[in-house]
């Protein structure tokens, strides 16, 4: 992701492919290009339909918006994608989803051709249980703890990890404090993404300037598609005012 270079941030909206009907994904295809939205994310932590390819070539289809693939399993491998994000998850300490996980998927991930993104992926404690936690079985950061999530960070980016990804979780009550978000990006010099409960225009604004150079969004626009543009310009106007200094 070359926007860290340039100063320039990025919204990623993040699609569940069991709740990507046809006139839903339609209607979120449009608003993003109207928004001029950076990347789709696709995947989930459980998925219980076998939809994935279909919802890939459904966005492909309809725009040229890069699709990266963020997998709750090593199931969730497509070759129809452009990326994928290859999910560490340093902030546990379950060996099967720091390690385990890739030996078994590498080959197939291999074959894919995709290009693959290595993540540090952190669980940060959204102030309620999520999908995430307990499907990784591993308790996430506490909420006020930013100096045990920079040091995971430093370490994951040191270990060689070119992303680093902090995550409330899909529907968390309390999104990532800017507080976290500033400690981690001023130690790092990776790109570092943010996720999980962001549901306004305002909140995705303060995370970009705190240190986020991509936002995801995912729960709050499934319930308000139309919050798209609003949060992509507030994300791409803390990029315009980069520009300037």
């Amino acid at each position: 992701m070359e926007q860290k270079t340039w100063g320039r941030k990025a919204l990623a909206v993040l699609i569940d492919p069991d709740k990507a009907a046809p006139a839903h994904l339609d209607k979120l295809v449009q608003l993003s290009l109207d928004a001029a939205v950076d990347y789709f994310f696709i995947g989930g932590s459980l998925m219980v339909s076998d939809q994935l390819d279909a919802c890939i070539r459904g966005v492909k289809d309809r725009c040229s918006i890069p699709v990266i693939l963020f997998p709750g399993s090593p199931a969730q491998i497509s070759p129809s994608a452009d990326a994928l994000l290859y999910l560490s998850l340093i902030s546990g300490r379950n060996p099967e989803l720091l390690i385990g996980q890739h030996v078994l998927s590498a080959p197939a991930v291999k074959r894919s051709g995709l290009e693959v993104l290595p993540t540090g992926y952190m669980v940060i404690d959204g102030g309620a249980p999520t999908t995430v936690s307990y499907i990784s079985n591993a308790a996430p950061i506490p909420a006020d703890k930013s100096d045990i999530a920079l040091c995971t960070a430093l370490a994951g980016e040191m270990l060689g990890l070119k992303l680093i990804y902090l995550d409330a979780g899909s529907g968390a009550k309390k999104p990532v404090s800017e507080e976290m978000i500033r400690a981690v990006a001023e130690q790092i010099s990776v790109p570092l993404i943010v996720g999980g409960g962001i549901r306004s225009a305002e909140k995705a604004y303060l995370n970009c300037k705190a240190g986020a150079d991509v936002v995801v969004v995912g729960n709050s626009l499934e319930k308000d598609p139309l919050l798209i543009g609003e949060m992509a310009a507030a994300v791409h106007q803390v990029c315009a005012r980069s520009k300037n200094f």
